[in-house]
């Protein structure tokens, strides 16, 4: 019988190539889009990048593995300025046959030192709590961990909302280079990833910041282009398409002035506004003449938060084929 191939992520204290360490990460994006985000990968970390699980090992899943070359963490930076990623952490792996394991003295003192790297990372106070997200997280020994933690980190330990999160499980089979191994993943920032500071005015129903980036990347941008944005709503494709890269004019339109309103805050606190056109158009009927936008995107009403299912039937069609008027060939 042939043995699974598994996927080689180098993650052991010490570990060196050249002077550098290796890392793990892993990433959690929207399931569909793991390739957008590994190209993002690919262009944020660049050298820094030493191993990438490929596609066909996480396709769909929604997750990303990777390794990272690192030096004093320096690749710590870079991974929090990706775009397309609800959360990003770093992965330990330890050769223990349960959780318990971690609270032997080398485990948790590696665990700990991590954690320490990155609070040193951001501003004291950055971190306020932490949380362990586990199955069996009320267990005796998981209580044991948070006591330990709580002492060496000097943070409270909370169940609520948590800034320094903790995951705990058995290493993915994919990964595991035996039967009795476990991860423990630290979130790397306080809130995730896909939450803008730029996001003042939040419309219900509004798009997933992160999403909406993996929307805009496929329309491979350029600072030539002239942008639309459909049924443009609180604004979030407008704002991540600027964020992308400069465009030579972009618009948004909604037949909601509610919207626009909340589309004009969001730009303004993301310092976009004053190249952004709003239009309160329909859009089944646009004021744009044919094929004269270079691409288009739109967060259409689902008819659960915004719209209704019985409308949309008609409207679907209509919205499609006046973008077909408008987009160039």
């Amino acid at each position: 019988m042939g043995r699974r191939k598994r996927t080689t992520l180098e993650n052991r204290a010490g570990a060196s190539a050249g002077g550098f360490a290796r890392n793990d990460y892993e990433v959690e994006v929207a399931p569909g889009l793991e390739q957008v985000t590994r190209q993002e990968l690919q262009q944020v970390l660049g050298r820094q990048l030493s191993q990438l699980a490929t596609q066909d090992e996480q396709a769909g899943s929604g997750v990303i593995s990777f390794t990272c070359r690192s030096s004093n963490g320096g690749e710590l930076e870079r991974i929090l300025q990706l775009n397309t990623v609800f959360n990003a952490y770093r992965v330990l792996t330890f050769p223990i046959a349960r959780p318990k394991g971690l609270l032997a003295h080398a485990h948790l003192g590696r665990l700990v030192d991590t954690i320490r790297q990155l609070q040193r990372r951001f501003p004291p106070g950055y971190f306020t709590n932490f949380g362990i997200n586990a199955a069996g997280a009320e267990s005796l020994v998981f209580r044991q961990l948070a006591v330990q933690l709580a002492g060496e980190l000097a943070l409270p330990f909370s169940t609520d909302e948590n800034d320094l999160l903790l995951r705990v499980r058995p290493t993915p089979a994919a990964h595991a280079r035996a039967d009795t191994e476990w991860q423990v993943l630290i979130r790397l920032s306080s809130r995730p990833l896909s939450v803008r500071a730029w996001r003042v005015a939040d419309m219900k129903g509004a798009l997933n910041a992160a999403v909406a980036h993996a929307m805009v990347r496929l329309t491979h941008p350029q600072t030539t282009d002239k942008f639309l944005n459909l049924t443009c709503g609180s604004g979030t494709l407008l704002v991540e398409r600027l964020l992308a890269t400069p465009a030579r004019r972009v618009i948004g339109c909604d037949i909601d002035a509610g919207a626009l309103q909340y589309a004009e805050a969001n730009l303004r606190a993301a310092g976009v506004h004053d190249v952004v056109e709003l239009y309160d158009w329909d859009a089944r009927a646009l004021n744009l003449p044919d094929h004269s936008v270079d691409a288009i995107c739109a967060d259409l009403p689902f008819g659960i938060a915004v719209g209704a299912h019985a409308t949309n039937v008609s409207t679907y069609p209509a919205i499609l084929q006046e973008a077909a008027r408008v987009i160039k060939p």
